[in-house]
């Protein structure tokens, strides 16, 4: 889970990169940028929820 993770934390960063250099269109980048935060997010409650299933969580 730890590389879904970082890919999809990379990849929204190259579409706000792109998006903010002006060579992808906002509108257009926009549902990719929410894709990338979504699996970002279910990523770190995954990780959490297996941290914490295995007792490993701080």
């Amino acid at each position: 889970m730890g590389d879904v993770l970082e890919e999809s934390d990379e990849c929204g960063y190259w579409v706000e990169l792109l998006t903010e250099s002006g060579k992808v269109d906002s509108k257009t980048a926009a549902p990719l940028v929410s894709e990338a935060n979504e699996l970002v997010a279910i990523s770190i409650s995954s990780i959490t929820t297996a941290k914490r299933n295995a007792g490993l969580e701080d």
